[in-house]
């Protein structure tokens, strides 16, 4: 999405918007067709709503269409949960595919068709070379492959092979439709591949029907020509299968000619990208789900509190390139905390409390005090926080035998409750193993609001919560899943071995301020000195709150390096 305004010079174009606007200028195109083709096995991650940023932003900026359509060619491990599941990914993310909902599915007679066609012009042969010999014929990156035995099969026998594998005659894995290019080509792709398999499974959408499906490289080309797609889109990976998608095209003479372009994946550290990486975090019940608020799926960054805006942001902010890179996991990170810094009105919750007497304070006394809801933006006004005898503060805001530049509580020091008082520290009682419990504190009267008349200054500023009016609640404070930056660098050692063990901390005795009995799901807020927090879609209640931290205040992580 353009964030340029009139006052700010527009920023360059990307290598695929260059393209585009080209095809335009020269009339090669009137109308802009993308489209964003997942396979439906899985949820999406951050790596595809990349994808879906560009494919539909390219579209949306040229007054064009993108099609959402799922690639559905691989029934054994697709299923219409991933269908659902993609879908609300993308709606939530901030687009709209209208009408333009397809599947690869919808083609599966069409697709048949041209495979005959290719068998009649010659050019596909059935293969009854398993996996492995097909493997040692295809030869090396430095030797040519060798002709399939059954390569030179006549047009008649293979048209009655091909209606034998359609039919359900011939067993799963005892032969393959291949194309018949070129065994000496240097792109190993090109050397005669696979177009269509068998495999008995049941279809989410076709059922029983086929027990044939074709390959990627023949399906995905022809859907774009089908959908009559003017720039196909895809990741830097599939930049050696654009020869297969060019030959198909060639070879049939479609009557609309896509064209491919590839760009830069995105990698980001501590974390893994791969979809069967993934699942297998999922299924081994290393976390919780496709949704888990440390997976960095879309709905796991959905239900951690990232914004749709915040993520849109990071994508244009990272922007498009030929060249793989790694992106720092501190770029996401800033990317939803600058959102959230304008968006996210301030209360108070302690995550960790420590009791409060404040033994000067008249014990049935209770009053309520005014809070800015954002003070930078008095627009978002005020609210009313109740304040008694008994309060919470953060345990590590009180140290015995503090260092003088420590400015929060020790015995014999004054602080500033945040809107509220100055208190003095008194004395700390101790329970009999030797946990402090509980302070003992007197506030000044004279300073209501947290200034003093005198002019005496205080330097620290903490935050409460009223011990008689806080809410219970249950907080969660994510960190990275991964401990190092990439755990796929050692191929010696699985993947999963990194996972950090400090990567969700739950504190069940959390005290939050009483505005946050009426917190909506899809609301976010910032606990003061804490960070971003907001409900957990997936297990709060109103009589027990789930409390996610979505970021912390700054990146912590870069400081460690720093300090390392």
């Amino acid at each position: 999405m353009n964030t340029n305004t009139p006052d700010t010079p527009e920023k360059p174009l990307d290598f695929i918007r260059q393209i585009i606007a080209e095809d335009l200028k020269s009339g090669k195109h009137s109308n802009i067709v993308t489209r964003f083709p997942p396979e439906p096995n899985g949820f999406l991650h951050i790596g595809h709503a990349k994808s879906i940023c560009l494919n539909f932003g390219i579209a949306k900026e040229n007054n064009g269409v993108c099609h959402l359509r799922f690639d559905d060619t691989n029934p054994g491990k697709e299923s219409t949960e991933y269908v659902d599941a993609i879908q609300k990914d993308v709606r939530w993310l901030g687009f709209d595919w209208g009408e333009h909902l397809h599947f690869s599915s919808d083609y599966f007679d069409q697709l048949h068709d041209f495979a005959v066609q290719l068998i009649k012009m010659g050019k596909a042969y059935v293969c009854h070379l398993n996996a492995e010999d097909m493997r040692e014929y295809r030869g090396t990156l430095t030797e040519p492959g060798k002709n399939s035995p059954y390569r030179d099969r006549s047009v008649e026998e293979n048209l009655a092979l091909f209606a034998q594998m359609k039919n359900g005659e011939l067993a799963e894995g005892t032969c393959s439709l291949r194309a018949k290019i070129d065994m000496a080509s240097p792109n190993m792709i090109m050397r005669d591949p696979a177009i269509y398999r068998i495999m008995n499974k049941h279809h989410h959408r076709t059922g029983d029907t086929w027990c044939i499906y074709p390959m990627y490289d023949f399906c995905h080309c022809l859907s774009d020509m089908i959908e009559q797609i003017t720039h196909s889109i895809c990741t830097l990976e599939f930049e050696n299968n654009r020869a297969v998608y060019d030959w198909v095209l060639d070879t049939l003479t479609t009557p609309c000619r896509p064209r491919q372009y590839e760009f830069a994946r995105l990698n980001i550290n501590f974390t893994v990208m791969s979809k069967r990486k993934l699942l297998q975090l999922v299924e081994e019940n290393h976390v919780d789900g496709w949704d888990d608020p440390r997976m960095l799926t879309i709905s796991g960054l959905r239900r951690r509190g990232y914004t749709p805006a915040s993520i849109r942001n990071f994508c244009e902010t990272i922007g498009v390139g030929k060249r793989d890179s790694w992106i720092d996991m501190g770029v996401l990170e800033n990317s939803v905390r600058d959102d959230l810094n304008v968006h996210a009105p301030r209360v108070m919750g302690v995550l960790d409390p420590l009791k409060i007497v404040i033994t000067n304070y008249p014990e049935e006394q209770e009053e309520e005090l005014e809070a800015q809801n954002h003070p930078q933006n008095p627009d978002m006004g005020t609210r009313m926080i109740p304040f008694s005898r008994e309060i919470y503060v953060e345990r590590d805001d009180y140290m015995e035998n503090a260092p003088r530049k420590f400015f929060r509580l020790s015995e014999g020091r004054e602080v500033r409750l945040r809107y509220a008082y100055l208190i003095t520290c008194d004395k700390a009682i101790k329970d009999e193993n030797g946990e402090i419990v509980e302070l003992h504190c007197t506030y000044d009267p004279e300073t209501r609001g947290g200034s003093a008349p005198d002019g005496r200054k205080v330097k620290g500023t903490i935050h409460w919560v009223s011990a008689k009016h806080g809410i219970p609640a249950e907080v969660r404070l994510y960190d990275r899943l991964f401990s190092v930056e990439n755990p796929d660098s050692d191929k010696e050692k699985d993947f999963k071995e990194f996972l950090n063990p400090d990567s969700c901390q739950v504190l069940e005795n959390s005290i939050l301020e009483p505005y946050l009995a009426d917190i909506a799901l899809e609301d976010r807020v910032q606990f003061e000195r804490q960070g971003y927090f907001c409900l957990d879609s997936k297990e709060s209640s109103p009589e027990k709150p789930v409390f996610n931290r979505i970021v912390t205040l700054r990146d912590s992580w870069a400081k460690m390096q720093k300090k390392g």
